[in-house]
């Protein structure tokens, strides 16, 4: 048992109404695109009709001339900046290659890649000057597959790039731009050792997060060169250190204010549009305005990536498994920078495996470049390696959650990726989908179950947090991170549970990068676990205030005063005083020492992985192939579910989005390389009718390293629905899909005598 295990709470894990919820439904939130500043000029970009050319010449003149133009630029109008490699968030940019995404330089990587961009007056203006803008170009031969980039004859993106990582590494110029690589036990006695082996190839195509919010900023420069910059965006701090980076800026020059966010999932821990408003509005000497239509979305903002997952899992009759191998081949896009380091860590770590190897690369496309989407890369390992372990539960005849829990991992186990795992929740996630009447449930005609099990490691990183009072006994509290899932009421919460006060006196605040102190990223399952203990320590230090204040109004030694549940209680002699509440000191702060005003800041090394477990059933129409999803369960460990509804809405949220991987969602691209689908008539994505009521089960382990025992819930669900779905479906239909997604025209095809 914990120590966190038996506490009593009295606000954390309930559910009080959201306090941004009014704002949100009425309407009066201001998102990215409401700002209107007067004397506003508005932004447009010209983007590369080829997926892969050399820029031979850009003449802008024609656009400069027309009327209402006010400014024009391209990647000349940004500095060069040398490659390298700096932390940012949640992984390593290189500044290089995040400038020539913004504007290209040289050559273009991707249709739709920026080249130029204008302000005007209207917006209808500046995109009739970006067609006046001629550019010559001599088009390349584009490279759109993990078979093209890999092929000895390959067109190379980057001829100077040299491959990094762990060796062997491609020898001169390649398409590889990083391999990783770790191993453990012996692979080849671990395999002679197995009684079954079982191994298989699967794909996933590019996807799209999905965020119902364009990309949008609004930047205007001061007299005194200073810039303010109002964006969507899942970091405010992030943003201003890019944009100080690409455009070689000291940081003190810029202010980002985050508007409320209309969705992002990982897709808004970067910049696109924030540097070039930036110095369209320094050029023209008035506030710029750019805002992405769907199709630019679609077309120049960072989707996951695809990735092709071999895998081979061989075990003992019992079903101990004995060895584990995997590769895995990730599209980046046109830069480095896909998310297969997280796959390498996350693909076998939720299994005891003693003899295993993981090797990772890191390729290049003639692409748009990737981006973060919810658990980066794990979903496409996890459905390779829960496709095989269903194969395996089959061959030998073992139920899929007993084949699990034999080899679950448990506190003191290794994961293959390196630590070594404290208390975690995998086995009773997999005991309580076992007990869920859902397993047991009979099944239709035509129908299937899958099961399948997700790993996200999440993360800690910086945050911090100012907490008030006021005189009427409320308290504000302050944090720089945009609310995406329900952090503002997290945050609350956690003050209402420290100072004793009712939710709804207390106001959370997102901050802007002058008014509050440094945070990361609001991604990486982090923020309520890293901004709840920041807020925790702030509280610790209102109360000590509180504290002292009742023992000067006491007159007595602080040591005589206890805080207990909302009150100042006397001790140690004091036992015959009135308690005070908070309300009460609070009233009297100006003849008792004045405001009462903490801060708190962390940075997290480590935090609580998270292990989730699904159920799903499908049904197949065998004439037309569609596949119906007809009950799904999402089953997960949230450590303590700080506010129930929101750690429910997270299982919901991720599941329905991988169900989307799994039955619809795919980039698809011509022979030239340009997006086929780029909007939400063409680019199927789940809507509320696809799909029945989520059942979303909250197992709560404790998490040792936080005070109430939190872990991050945000990411995990997204990682078992693409192989519990395809598990359903194996289990309809007889059949084993290896790519995704599973369309009404691949079933069709596999029923009627196809492979899937």
């Amino acid at each position: 048992m914990g120590e966190n295990d038996d506490r009593k709470y009295k606000v954390v894990g309930t559910r009080p109404i959201r306090h941004d919820g009014v704002d949100k439904v009425t309407g009066r939130a201001s998102f990215g695109a409401d700002l209107a500043l007067p004397g506003m000029l508005h932004g447009a970009i010209l983007r590369s009709p080829h997926a892969h050319a050399k820029i031979l010449r850009i003449d802008t003149s024609k656009a400069a001339a027309l009327p209402g133009v006010k400014a024009v630029m391209t990647s000349a109008d940004l500095p060069d900046i040398p490659r390298g490699g700096v932390q940012a968030g949640e992984s390593q940019v290189d500044p290089r290659d995040l400038s020539h995404n913004i504007l290209a330089r040289g050559k273009v990587l991707y249709h739709g890649h920026a080249v130029a961009a204008v302000a005007a007056t209207t917006i209808e203006r500046a995109r009739e000057a970006c067609e006046l803008i001629e550019v010559e170009y001599e088009p390349l031969r584009p490279v759109l597959s993990l078979d093209e980039a890999l092929a000895k004859d390959a067109p190379i993106l980057d001829p100077e790039r040299k491959p990094g990582g762990v060796p062997p590494l491609p020898q001169g110029p390649s398409n590889v731009a990083k391999r990783f690589f770790t191993e453990g036990g012996d692979l080849e006695a671990g395999f002679s050792d197995a009684d079954v082996v079982l191994e298989g190839v699967y794909e996933t195509p590019f996807t799209h997060q999905g965020y119902i919010e364009p990309h949008a900023c609004v930047a205007s420069t001061r007299e005194d060169g200073k810039v303010e910059i109002w964006c969507c965006t899942q970091g405010p701090f992030l943003v201003k250190g890019l944009i100080a980076m690409v455009l070689q800026w000291d940081p003190n020059r810029i202010r980002v204010i985050p508007s409320e966010i209309g969705g992002g999932f990982g897709g808004k821990t970067t910049i696109y549009l924030e540097p070039v408003a930036a110095v369209l509005s320094q050029m023209s000497g008035r506030p710029v305005k750019m805002v992405m239509t769907r199709e630019e979305v679609f077309r120049a903002s960072g989707p996951t990536s695809a990735a092709r997952v071999r895998v081979k899992i061989g075990a003992k009759r019992d079903g101990t498994f004995v060895a584990g191998d995997t590769k895995l081949e990730y599209e980046a896009g046109a830069f480095p920078g896909s998310p297969v380091m997280a796959a390498f860590m996350c693909a076998f770590a939720s299994y005891k495996l003693p003899n295993f190897r993981i090797e990772g690369l890191d390729i290049v496309v003639n692409k748009p470049k990737v981006a973060a989407y919810r658990a980066p890369g794990a979903p496409n390992a996890a459905f390779a390696v829960e496709s095989l372990i269903d194969d395996l539960a089959r061959e030998l005849r073992i139920d899929p959650i007993e084949l699990r829990l034999k080899n679950a991992v448990a506190a003191g186990d290794r994961a293959t990726y390196g630590p070594v795992y404290d208390r975690i929740g995998f086995k009773e996630t997999l005991e309580a989908a076992r007990a869920h009447p859902h397993y047991k449930a009979p099944l239709g005609p035509n129908q299937g179950r899958g099961v399948g099990a997700g790993f996200w490691f999440n993360v800690g990183l910086q945050s911090s947090a100012t907490v008030s009072l006021n005189e009427d006994g409320s308290a504000v509290v302050r944090t720089g991170s945009p609310d995406i899932g329900g952090s503002r009421a997290s945050m609350a919460i956690t003050v209402a549970e420290e100072l004793g006060i009712p939710v709804e006196r207390v106001r959370p605040l997102v901050g802007d990068t002058d008014t509050v102190g440094y945070c990361d990223v609001t991604g990486g399952s982090r923020t309520t676990y890293a901004g709840s203990m920041a807020v925790i320590e702030a509280c610790k230090q209102i109360v000590e205030h509180l504290r002292a204040r009742a023992a000067t109004i006491w007159d007595v030694e602080i040591d005589a005063v206890e805080w207990k549940d909302g009150f100042a209680v006397g001790t140690n002699g004091a036992s015959d005083k009135k308690p005070l509440s908070l309300a009460e000191i609070a009233k009297q702060m100006g003849h008792t020492g004045g405001p009462i005003v903490a801060s708190g800041a962390v940075n997290l090394p480590a935090a609580g992985p998270g292990f989730g477990v699904h159920l799903c059933d499908v049904e197949v129409d065998r004439e037309t192939g569609r596949l119906e999803v007809v009950r799904y369960t999402a089953i997960q460990d949230a450590g303590k579910a700080v506010h129930p509804t929101y750690v429910e809405g997270q299982l919901q949220g991720g599941a329905v989005q991988g169900i989307g991987m799994a039955l619809w969602e795919e980039y698809l691209f011509d022979a030239e390389g340009r997006m086929e689908n780029p909007g939400f008539l063409d680019y199927r994505m789940p809507v509320a009718s696809d799909l029945p009521m989520i059942d979303a089960v909250i197992v709560e382990v404790p998490n040792p390293l936080h005070p109430y025992g939190v872990r991050g819930v945000g990411e995990t669900p997204i990682v078992p629905p693409l192989a519990t779905v395809a598990n359903a479906v194996r289990d309809a239909t007889g059949i084993r899909f290896h790519r995704l997604p599973i369309t009404p025209v691949r079933v069709l095809e596999a029923l009627e005598g196809g492979e899937g």
